[in-house]
């Protein structure tokens, strides 16, 4: 666990015009009173772990108060998450959730403990990832219309790594099957390196994953990317199409990462909760920092990121359902 203390003076000073919770004893106290424990449910290094750490520092000073993050990592986001889920509703409690742990486990896993939309309070969609579709240079398509086709002329199929059942490079193997008949088989990872290792090693033959994590792998040839599953193209790789450009506009699998407090969590604490993670998100020492991972801010607020997730999570349940995918 890692601990930042950013106090900032000029936050210290306006603790007093923060707002008030009422302690068990009855007495009002302002907050944060104590250090914010900021909860990822995966393991260092991830994508949602590194953002929460690049945030963490701004948000203290903004706060008046460390704001600790701590990995409790385990079936796919599910144990943090279900940490969080039932804490004390006092702000002091947060977890960085994703698409993994918050639209598409909870739909997957028919014994999970926590219902997101009940559970939670939404408080910021922070950032989203632009994923890709690619393939080992073995294989001889070169767009997804020739990818679903070589599928179907082979026997069996063709195996589509993931970085952990669940994730979202998961579903995305499984919305294309859904959608085009794709003969597909999921293999799933331990996580991302051993993934990309396994493309990289024409075990596996594709893999759809973030653009940063495989851009060099593409310029060196070493992988091949067939199409962006993005509402657009990206700088970082300007000449490939999306799949809404090759026919496919509903295949989009963007990972999204937005932090959440328990359920009932105090409206006026949610959103200073949500100006410093704003405020976080907009400051010049995190923005380049966030380009340089491959993460898009976003920063919507409580109630635009609450219909945020009332919408994708029916998404991933239709393609769950007409997939037969499940993790029970």
């Amino acid at each position: 666990m890692n601990e930042t203390r950013y106090p900032g003076r000029r936050a210290l000073a306006g603790l007093a015009a923060l707002p008030l919770l009422h302690t068990r004893t009855g007495r009002a106290q302002a907050f944060p009173s104590q250090p914010i424990r900021m909860v990822v449910p995966y393991a260092a290094g991830n994508a949602t772990d590194i953002l929460s750490r690049l945030l963490a520092p701004a948000m203290a000073q903004a706060l008046g108060q460390p704001v600790v993050v701590e990995n409790r990592s385990g079936a796919t986001g599910i144990v943090g998450s279900d940490f969080v889920a039932k804490s004390v509703p006092d702000g002091h409690t947060l977890v960085m959730g994703s698409i993994a742990s918050h639209a598409i486990v909870p739909s997957l896993v028919r014994t999970a403990p926590y219902d997101v939309l009940r559970d939670f309070t939404p408080i910021m969609l922070a950032a989203s990832l632009p994923n890709v579709l690619v393939v080992h240079p073995s294989v001889p398509a070169r767009n997804l219309a020739e990818f679903v086709a070589y599928t179907k002329s082979q026997p069996g199929g063709v195996n589509y790594a993931s970085v952990g059942n669940g994730s979202s490079s998961h579903l995305a193997g499984e919305l294309l099957r859904v959608k085009t008949g794709a003969q597909l088989n999921h293999v799933p990872y331990r996580d991302a390196a051993q993934a990309l290792t396994g493309v990289l090693a024409g075990q596996v033959p594709m893999l759809v994953y973030g653009v940063t994590g495989v851009l060099p792998h593409l310029r060196d040839g070493r992988m091949r990317a067939l199409a962006l599953l993005s509402q657009s193209r990206v700088p970082e790789l300007p000449d490939v199409p999306t799949a809404g450009e090759q026919g496919l506009g509903d295949f989009i699998v963007e990972p999204w990462i937005g932090l959440f407090g328990p359920a009932r969590l105090p409206a006026p604490i949610a959103q200073r909760i949500f100006a410093a993670a704003r405020a976080a998100l907009d400051s010049p020492e995190v923005k380049p920092s966030l380009a340089a991972q491959g993460l898009r801010p976003s920063g919507l607020g409580p109630e635009e990121f609450r219909a945020f997730v009332a919408r994708e999570i029916p998404r991933w349940v239709e393609v769950i359902q007409a997939s037969g995918a499940t993790l029970d």
